[in-house]
């Protein structure tokens, strides 16, 4: 199946309903020690609705929730945590087919990955501060940082990403960069970069005096960057085969491969395992993920295979760094572009 980036496209793939909770739902109320659960028809008492929202394990805490009436809903349950933020709760379908749709497309983000940081290091060379300089300065912040590229709507409920970060934000000091911020499910990022030049772009675009972070000039007016002029930027350098959210993706698989490459994988199922657990687990500090939320949607599957057959430390004994591609992501692309070919 092709990766889709229509939403509503993926969910059919996955056999679910692509849903909002704007629809009518289910609300629940607390009652005694419990709750119950009522909808347009009053309380529900059907056995297998109740499990369901069971199985959702809907924290305690959260307010203002929403339940999905439909079981193949893609988004099951939203909520309010006790910081006021709103939080989700998809159907494990919806989390399995896109996270493969990230992992089919990999491949074709690692051959066109050369190409964008070409295009990005022409237009950082720019003067001023055009929309397609700052651009590149995101694109490059993403691509060193990992950090989310953002959305608007999660930006209401103080859950931010690059895009949609503001002064309050970020602190540049001599040649350095520090972003704290809540970013997914209300976890505190601590992000620190150090390089000279794009600490004084972020300077400059923090000095322009928008509500977001990163601005342009366009003529007299200042206009903020969003999610979708990056993912336009991308498409326009590399065609539809790189968005915004792969950088995540890549970042966490080429961790992972960079941490097992050099060594030889241990003889022994149970060494092997650990091995590969324990650069998992360096790729989710990077990420500020959990374990398994990394291995599950950050860490590409033919990566776990490979270190089990001892394909991984071969990728990375042909494998040699290039002007663009360092020796790490040369290797994960090696193993990428096999695991395509033979599937």
């Amino acid at each position: 199946m092709p990766a889709t980036t229509d939403p509503a496209e993926a969910a059919r793939a996955a056999g679910l309903r692509y849903v909002s909770d704007e629809e009518p739902g289910i609300a629940r109320r607390r009652c005694g020690r419990g709750f119950t659960y009522r909808d347009g028809r009053g309380t529900v008492r059907d056995t297998a609705t109740r499990d369901r929202i069971e199985r959702l394990a809907i924290p305690p805490a959260w307010t203002d929730v929403w339940i999905c009436p439909d079981a193949r809903g893609h988004l099951q349950a939203t909520g309010r945590d006790d910081r006021g933020r709103k939080q989700y709760r998809y159907h494990d379908g919806w989390r399995a087919v896109r996270d493969a749709d990230k992992f089919e497309q990999l491949a074709a983000f690692g051959v066109q990955l050369a190409k964008v940081r070409r295009r990005v290091a022409d237009d950082l060379d720019r003067r001023g501060l055009p929309r397609e300089r700052v651009l590149a300065l995101v694109v490059r912040l993403l691509d060193e940082t990992l950090i989310r590229v953002g959305n608007p709507q999660y930006a209401r409920d103080e859950s931010f990403g690059l895009t949609t970060l503001e002064s309050r934000h970020v602190e540049v000091e001599g040649g350095g960069v520090v972003f704290e911020f809540a970013g997914k499910a209300g976890v505190e990022h601590e992000v620190e970069l150090s390089d000279r030049r794009l600490a004084a772009l972020v300077r400059a675009c923090d000095d322009l005096g928008g509500e977001r972070l990163f601005t342009y000039r366009d003529g007299e007016e200042v206009v903020e960057v969003r999610s979708d002029d990056v993912n336009d930027y991308l498409r326009e350098v590399a065609g539809p085969a790189i968005t915004a959210r792969d950088f995540r993706t890549w970042g966490g698989t080429v961790a992972v491969v960079e941490a097992l490459g050099p060594h030889a994988p241990p003889e022994g199922e149970h060494d092997r395992r650990a091995a590969f657990l324990a650069a998992v687990d360096a790729a989710a500090e990077r990420l500020g993920n959990t374990r398994a939320v990394c291995r599950s949607s950050y860490v590409h599957p033919a990566v776990e295979t490979a270190h089990d057959e001892g394909a991984l430390h071969e990728a990375w004994r042909r494998s040699r760094r290039t002007r663009r591609l360092t020796r790490a992501e040369r290797a994960t692309l090696r193993l990428l572009v096999d695991s395509a070919a033979s599937a």
